[in-house]
């Protein structure tokens, strides 16, 4: 099985994966895969969808960065900061919370 994968559409903004896993399992064969540009986004593939040509591109094709890196990917990453902001808490300082 080929190392590397460019998906036909793109998957939470991104498009050129690299095979890291195989599952095997009774009924079928799935393949897990990693984003090159985002190590937190992978996704699990079964053998049927990889191999056929209209899903995924065996390699890597040479795309623009606005082909390969969508706006979907930046509106993720934006939205993922926001989230993970720890907000600053300002005391009074004569809150009874305020310990310094």
């Amino acid at each position: 099985m080929k190392t590397f994968w460019t998906s036909k559409n793109p998957i939470f903004g991104l498009r050129h994966f690299v095979l890291i896993n195989k599952i095997k399992n009774s009924y079928q064969t799935s393949f897990q895969l990693v984003s090159v540009i985002d190590a937190d986004i992978s996704v699990k593939v079964s053998e049927i969808d990889l191999i056929n040509q209209n899903n995924w591109h065996s390699g890597w094709l040479d795309l623009s960065k606005r082909e390969s890196i969508t706006k979907d990917y930046l509106a993720l990453k934006l939205t993922q900061k926001n989230q993970n902001k720890i907000k600053k808490v300002f005391l009074n300082q004569d809150s009874i919370f305020n310990i310094s």
